[in-house]
């Protein structure tokens, strides 16, 4: 029974790596690829934008009708869309499968989350075993598999885009125009802007494109093939439910905001899909393609992915040594440092280094922000736990948007201002919930000492509140340190 379940969890994450070796490698050539009235970051920002709405909405209904697995198969095709719509990008058929995608990429990743976790539950049912521990143990192998995917679509992109054969001047050895000076209404007016340089061949494209979408259809055969299904029925008490399901999901993602705590974690939270936003379009565009070429993108974010899972088990091996709030200062000093670098950096191919470094960086703060995160979460709202993730995955994605909507409007400057700002904010009212919750544990423990019967010459009662005390104490000190 144990190789069946396992099976299943590697199938799932083949299936996984193969759609996403595509889409994220895709994904990370959008404002190169496309940069004529910068429809590239527009199709990532519509795509953000129908993944909000679409996980509010569909996952729950879709799951229960159709089940994980077939959810599963029907989201990836969405995908398959999108790589289809690259061939020959225009507004049509660029941002309709934008749309195609981002709705289902609402529905794939609740579909995934159910089918390892149910998978998960029902193994350890069957033998005793501790729930949680079967389930983390499933998602571990699952994401060991998954997070390569960032390495091969990357290192696709930039083998074949290693045979472009567009000409471009260089004669022209001039960078003043790239880097955080680089603006939208600059880029026609020198040989060495983005459209130039960035600018690739019917041939090469088609290459490109069919390699991701071979990729998406085996991903797609992957799953249908192979992958068991789980039946859900047993689970769902009557049809009912599952159009309450829809509407409780939306209801208590709105009522989690009454929380102060949720609220004033919204800066901190968006600040992950901003972020990641800039570096996905403006780092690469007005950094990478405008002085390196577009070849080298590929090789920036294979570093990038790699620091950010390095980063990402280093943050949850130390925290528990050095304590949550000095790894999220230590972040936001690393972001500082960055932004300040990206402002007063003028790329320049001779310093090679630079431009890997510094967006390794920026994704090693992001790292360690976005695991804390989601462990804070769990900390503050765990009798909220899914209304609080719905949160957290809608501000999220919200960040993502912004990053993208505003792309085509400001200069890179003026973008690394605004993440900055957002990024001090987030920490700062990031501070102020830890100093909320420090001051609810103290007035707990104050509370319940000024209440102990110390009157009561009892030693059984005076054992009891001891231990009370004690035990509120450790529970004090677990969400300070």
């Amino acid at each position: 029974m144990e190789i069946k379940h396992l099976k299943n969890i590697i199938i799932a994450a083949c299936g996984f790596l193969f759609l996403f070796t595509a889409f994220g490698g895709l994904q990370t050539l959008q404002s190169s690829l496309n940069p004529e009235k910068g429809l590239g970051v527009a199709s990532l920002s519509v795509i953000y934008g129908c993944l909000i709405l679409s996980s509010l909405f569909l996952p729950s209904l879709i799951i229960k009708k159709i089940g994980c697995k077939w959810t599963i198969v029907a989201a990836m095709c969405c995908y398959i869309t999108y790589s289809a719509g690259n061939f020959k990008p225009n507004w049509y058929s660029l941002i309709i499968t934008s749309a195609i995608l981002g709705f289902g990429g609402g529905l794939l990743w609740p579909a995934k989350c159910t089918y390892i976790t149910t998978s998960g539950i029902r193994y350890a049912n069957q033998l005793g075993k501790e729930k949680m521990d079967v389930v983390n143990q499933y998602f571990g192998i699952f994401f060991l598999i998954y997070q390569t995917s960032s390495i091969w679509g990357n290192l696709i992109s930039s083998l074949v885009l290693e045979h472009n054969t567009t000409k471009v001047l260089s004669e022209n050895t001039s960078y003043i125009h790239c880097g955080a000076s680089n603006c939208p209404f600059q880029s026609t007016k020198f040989s060495n802007s983005t459209e130039s340089i960035a600018e690739v061949t019917d041939n090469v494209r088609y290459t490109l494109m069919g390699i991701y979408t071979g990729c998406g259809v085996i991903s797609v055969l992957i799953i249908a093939i192979f992958l068991d299904p789980i039946d859900l029925r047993e689970d769902i008490e009557n049809k009912h439910e599952d159009k309450q399901s829809i509407w409780k999901t939306l209801i208590d993602t709105i009522l989690q905001l009454k929380d102060i705590r949720q609220f004033l974690l919204i800066p901190l939270t968006m600040i992950f899909g901003m972020q990641q936003g800039f570096l996905s379009s403006d780092y690469t565009k007005s950094y990478v393609t405008c002085s390196l070429g577009i070849k080298y993108v590929g090789y920036v974010m294979i570093c990038c992915g790699a620091t950010n899972s390095i980063s990402s088990m280093l943050a949850g091996k130390l925290s528990p040594y050095i304590g949550r709030i000095c790894l999220f200062i230590v972040a936001a000093a690393v972001s500082c440092s960055s932004i300040i670098a990206l402002l007063l950096w003028n790329p320049n191919p001779n310093q090679l280094v630079l431009y890997f470094i510094l967006p390794a960086l920026w994704s090693m703060s992001d790292a360690i922000r976005q695991t804390l995160l989601n462990t804070f979460y769990g900390v503050l709202f765990a009798s909220h736990k899914e209304a609080a993730f719905a949160n957290y995955h809608v501000w999220q994605s919200l960040g993502f948007v912004i990053a993208f909507a505003y792309s085509n409007y400001f200069c890179v400057s003026i973008k690394l201002y605004i993440v900055l700002c957002v990024m001090l904010l987030g920490t700062i009212l990031y501070m102020v919930v830890e100093y909320i919750e420090y001051r609810k544990s103290s007035t707990i423990v104050e509370n319940t000492n000024t209440e102990s019967p110390l009157e009561n010459t009892s030693g059984g009662n005076l054992q009891e509140v001891d231990r009370k005390n004690s035990s509120i104490e450790r529970d004090a000190s677990l969400v300070i340190d």
